[in-house]
């Protein structure tokens, strides 16, 4: 007879917190629901009992992966991103609660006809949007083949395949406008920051969806510099930025003749999405 799930999550939680893991007992719990295949009603029904065999091998194997740093959606296979499951592998950023700020200041502005995504990696912002806007239709831009292909997936299983067109590209080549709404989350940390990342980012996410290998910076004169042609007369532009970049993105946006509209705080308070218009 196996330990009981609440056992075992307490003596993993303990080995993870070791491991520099920052929450551990959430992580325990979570990795615990995905060995038993149950959700948190699920778990708290079971947390007395023996784990069955199988679950209990399931368990230990990922909790080791997790004491190696290994990120959780890499291990359960998903992240939910606005209350909706995303498929995750190392070929695109683990979809953050950050980025919800963007996704969020796009819905305020009410539906948009056609959307533009750059560097759509798993498709977290652009497939949330059409899921959320049911008569509108998008494009979604990646330089990754495998990145389009987690996408692919994620805009199949949310049921919004048919309104979403992928293409393989850098920034705009190839497109042609005008789109309504454009939306990006583009490698903006500095190369000269990287060994700052958690083992979690640094080891495990794709290096080029984390930083231009600069300043962080020249994702945000790409887009920029092509948004006014793009962008319909009534368009918005919208960017996800870094910590301690509004002040330099404004002036980017708006060395390009766009019209920085406003500077939106995520939940932490810190400026994190810059929305800009024509």
């Amino acid at each position: 007879m196996t330990e009981t799930a609440e056992a075992l999550i307490r003596t993993a939680a303990r080995s993870l917190g070791v491991a520099g893991v920052d929450d551990p007992m959430r992580d325990a719990t979570l990795l615990m629901r995905w060995a038993l295949g149950v959700d948190g009603a699920g778990l708290a029904a079971r947390s007395s009992q023996s784990v069955p065999e199988a679950a209990h091998k399931e368990f230990l194997a990922a909790t080791s992966r997790r004491q190696a740093r290994e990120p959780l959606s890499h291990i359960v296979g998903t992240r939910e991103f606005w209350g909706r499951p995303f498929r995750v592998t190392r070929d695109v950023l683990d979809p953050r609660p950050e980025t919800e700020t963007l996704v969020a200041e796009a819905l305020h502005r009410g539906p948009q006809k056609r959307i533009l995504d750059l560097g759509i990696g798993s498709g977290c912002i652009l497939f949330t949007l059409l899921a959320e806007w049911p008569t509108t239709s998008g494009i979604g831009v990646d330089v990754s083949e495998a990145a389009l292909r987690i996408a692919d997936f994620n805009a199949r299983d949310l049921g919004v395949a048919n309104r979403a067109q992928l293409q393989l590209g850098d920034w705009y080549e190839g497109l042609q406008g005008p789109f309504d709404l454009i939306v990006s989350n583009p490698p903006y940390i500095a190369e000269d920051e990287l060994p700052e990342l958690t083992p979690e980012v640094r080891e495990h996410e794709p290096l080029q969806a984390l930083t231009d290998g600069t300043d962080g910076l020249s994702a945000y004169h790409a887009i920029a510099d092509g948004a006014r042609d793009m962008l319909s007369e009534s368009g918005w532009l919208l960017v996800e930025i870094g910590a301690g970049q509004s002040h330099a993105v404004a002036g980017i946006i708006a060395s390009a003749g766009l019209l920085v509209h406003a500077i939106i705080p995520d939940l932490d308070q810190r400026p994190r999405v810059v929305v800009a218009r024509p």
